[in-house]
């Protein structure tokens, strides 16, 4: 089978096409890799079950975007693959 023809990886949620992120449905951890849009991620960070991974490079002040709707801003870069959370977003609802 080529790579091609891979479906997206089961143990990520994507909730919009628009997404930057996929919510993973069960924790993920450093080295393992997901088949996402038709290209492989490796995971960086330990991705608990509900929480978000981010599919592509995001620039500090770009916005994550959830449910095709931007949650909040990253406040540093995030690459493919790590963990998106408190520590590198900022809410766009919440003080934070």
């Amino acid at each position: 089978m080529n790579n091609t023809s891979l479906t997206n990886d089961p143990r990520l949620l994507r909730l919009s096409p628009e997404d930057n992120i996929r919510v993973a449905l069960q924790e993920l951890t450093p080295g393992q890799r997901v088949w996402v849009d038709g290209q492989w991620v490796q995971v960086l960070d330990r991705i608990p079950t509900g929480h978000k991974l981010a599919i592509q490079a995001i620039a500090p002040g770009e916005k994550v975007i959830k449910y095709g709707c931007p949650i909040g801003s990253a406040t540093q870069p995030i690459q493919p693959g790590q963990h998106v959370h408190t520590h590198n977003l900022r809410s766009d609802y919440l003080p934070s």
